[in-house]
């Protein structure tokens, strides 16, 4: 099979979808290796590590989707790629289709197979995701104290306080991956936490390992009551392959304080909050009711090359197995695969994706 790996085009997206040792498997493996110039320089892997592995270098974006039967990406297509997209061909990426229906009809449109990372599921765990997700949270907790600065418009509260001055507030909506990993770092700051949360089970594992931080069953009136003290919110919940429940509105977010900072880890999925619209590492966060958003739609971007070895430590797998074996045969292998599929042949082939945009769900077809 010929895999190919276009360098990313998003804005700020440095990541890169393959290692060179990678591409270096695939090969040996009996498989070509596409991939379009500078696509690692980003993540710090020069074009002369892919040309080392046995790759062939492209100089034409275009020329990776001509060539390659299997195409593996980091981020979604953007529009200038949609002409690129052919029936037959299958593609590989984080695609949060239940956040955007022009996207949606485009993969529709062009007849591709689109298998999105986000939604591939093992044993109640979506392995794909949770490095990025793991990142995400992480970084919120940095992020946040950041803009929680004066001079960066905050409201001057050091996250961590010093002797004689209580720390700030941190508000974690979801402790799953992202929830748990902005949590870990809030405390190790020494931050106040508390993490919301609908799973008692969940709750009890979180009281178990964060000894240090406050577990509350999450509803609207438990958030009206934390939020006019809180200093830094973090948006952490998921429903997989759905869109982002609403669980903050404006009149929510007026009760919290001016120069208070709110991360919407969940922006990828359409935002927890009303007011939530995504923005981009060049210009990351804006204000409403005198909140700091900041919902950067692909936050592990930042950290680009932990981003892509953590990323590609757990995709590499299913690349291979896809190209060893074709679609159906690796989803017969490996049944959580077919769980990624989102699109095939112009059909909606992921229930979440046919709720959010109305559209009709038809089971992918693997004969």
């Amino acid at each position: 099979m010929i895999i190919g790996l276009p360098r990313e085009i998003k804005q700020q997206e440095h990541r890169v979808a393959l290692l060179p040792s990678a591409a270096y498997q695939l090969i040996k493996r009996g498989h070509s290796v596409i991939v379009e110039r500078n696509a690692g320089i980003g993540s710090g892997y020069p074009n002369a590590d892919y040309e080392q592995a046995g790759a062939t270098l492209v100089d034409s974006h275009a020329a990776v989707f001509e060539q390659a039967g299997l195409v593996v990406k980091v981020k979604e297509p953007l529009p200038e790629e949609y002409p690129l997209l052919r029936p037959g061909q299958v593609l590989f990426t984080y695609l949060h289709l239940a956040a955007d229906k022009a996207l949606t009809e485009a993969l529709m449109k062009s007849g591709v197979t689109g298998i999105a990372y986000e939604t591939i599921e093992v044993n109640r765990r979506l392995p794909l995701l949770e490095p990025m997700s793991e990142i995400a949270g992480r970084m919120s907790i940095l992020v946040g104290g950041y803009f929680l600065a004066k001079h960066n418009g905050g409201s001057g509260m050091l996250l961590g306080g010093v002797p004689g001055v209580l720390p700030g507030k941190v508000v974690v909506l979801g402790g799953g991956v992202s929830g748990i990993n902005a949590a870990r770092m809030a405390i190790g700051l020494g931050a106040d936490v508390t993490i919301l949360e609908v799973d008692l089970e969940r709750m009890r594992f979180l009281d178990i390992t964060l000894h240090t931080s406050h577990t509350l069953y999450s509803s609207e009136a438990h958030l009206l009551e934390l939020l006019p003290a809180v200093d830094l919110l973090i948006g952490a919940v998921l429903v997989p392959g759905a869109k982002a429940p609403r669980l903050i509105n404006r009149e929510m977010l007026r009760r919290m304080r001016p120069g208070s900072v709110l991360v919407d880890i969940a922006i990828d999925q359409g935002g927890c909050a009303e007011t939530s619209h995504p923005t981009t590492h060049n210009n990351p966060v804006f204000v409403e009711e005198g909140v700091i958003h900041y919902c950067v739609a692909n936050m592990p971007g930042a950290y680009a090359r932990t981003a892509t070895q953590a990323l590609t430590n757990v995709t590499h797998r299913y690349v291979e197995l896809l190209a060893d074996n074709g679609l159906a045969e690796a989803c017969r292998l490996q049944p959580a695969l077919a769980g990624g599929i989102n699109v095939q042949n112009g059909r909606i082939t992921c229930k979440a994706v046919a709720d959010a945009h109305g559209l009709k769900f038809n089971p992918p077809q693997l004969d």
